[in-house]
């Protein structure tokens, strides 16, 4: 048995780590500071699945919190941290940098600064397929993603150089992982597949920036849970993409699947398309097939139908979640 430390544990990605390394026997010390970003119920739900089980203990800690998290890593020995806290979402980065700079970058500081002192030799840091903004497609690790569009896709790449900065210096075993587009069942209500999902199933008009042709390489919350849990292997210092496998899906033919499995037909609201939207991602995945012998196991399809059925069963409390 493994004790890990997951920051972010009440998040979409954080939780279902936790799920997951639980089930594997491992004890888990989950942090979360449980902001406000998002309707904060969804948190809760998150993490009722994860309560009251004995290999794991949860405070209320922010990762911003240096003096509180020194405490944490003086209390305990963690194998390995999952470094999946931070502030999500391009279009708000634009409007509360700062939070973003402070959570995603000195946050990630706070962390690394506490495994050199402490002696933690593992880092799972999670990244962002936004930093491939304006590179060609399918996006690789090897490209140079020097010319950030938001100051969400700023923050990632900074935490991506700290990071580095402590391999090199200290020896931490870092594993930076570019997620793309992670959806499931209780995901993050500022995403489209939620958001679509609830709008269509209650006649409420989509809203739709662009013409629905862009397109992302969506990847299921299992799958990634999965990839992010084998990146705890000594790898040195590597950037892996974790994506569905270039093979993009338009949010076209995202509210086609849905209306199918909900049996409705959606109702549209166009709106120009945002000057800090990307058009396509596509991840190339050779990377995490050789290193981590990962690849995604469940289809944006399949993987849209499970979250309409966690709706469906859901949809009493969730009417009420603001998005």
């Amino acid at each position: 048995m493994s004790t890990y430390l997951v920051t972010g544990a009440a998040g979409f990605i954080g939780s279902k780590v936790c799920e997951r390394l639980l089930a594997d026997g491992h004890a888990v010390v989950g942090v979360d500071n449980l902001n406000d970003y998002y309707d904060v119920r969804l948190k809760e739900y998150r993490l009722a699945a994860l309560r009251g089980q004995e290999r794991f203990v949860f405070l209320g800690l922010d990762i911003e919190n240096l003096p509180e998290l020194e405490k944490l890593f003086a209390a305990n020995r963690f194998d390995a941290v999952f470094n999946l806290a931070g502030r999500a979402g391009v279009r708000y980065s634009m409007e509360h940098p700062h939070v973003y700079l402070s959570t995603n970058t000195l946050g990630t500081l706070n962390i690394l600064e506490c495994q050199r002192k402490y002696g933690v030799k593992k880092h799972v840091l999670a990244s962002s397929s936004s930093l491939y903004a304006g590179c060609p497609l399918p996006f690789t690790e090897d490209q140079a993603v020097n010319t950030p569009q938001s100051p969400y896709a700023a923050t990632k790449k900074a935490a991506e150089l700290i990071a580095y900065s402590y391999h090199q210096l200290y020896g931490i075993d870092v594993s930076v992982l570019r997620y793309f587009t992670v959806f499931g069942p209780a995901g993050r209500p500022d995403m489209a597949p939620l958001r679509f999902i609830k709008w269509i199933d209650e006649g409420t008009p989509i809203t739709l920036f662009g013409d629905g042709t862009q397109a992302r390489d969506f990847t299921y919350i299992d799958d990634i849970a999965r990839g992010t849990i084998l990146a705890a292997k000594p790898l040195g210092y590597e950037i892996i993409n974790l994506g569905g496998g270039r093979t993009p899906t338009t949010l076209r033919e995202v509210i086609s699947i849905i209306e199918s499995a909900l049996g409705k037909k959606a109702l549209i609201d166009a709106q120009p398309a945002h000057r800090a939207d990307i058009q396509e991602t596509s991840a190339d995945i050779t990377k995490a097939k050789r290193l981590l012998g990962w690849s995604p196991a469940v289809s944006a399809e399949d993987g849209f139908r499970k979250t309409v059925e966690w709706h469906i069963a859901n949809r009493d409390w969730l009417k009420t979640v603001q998005i």
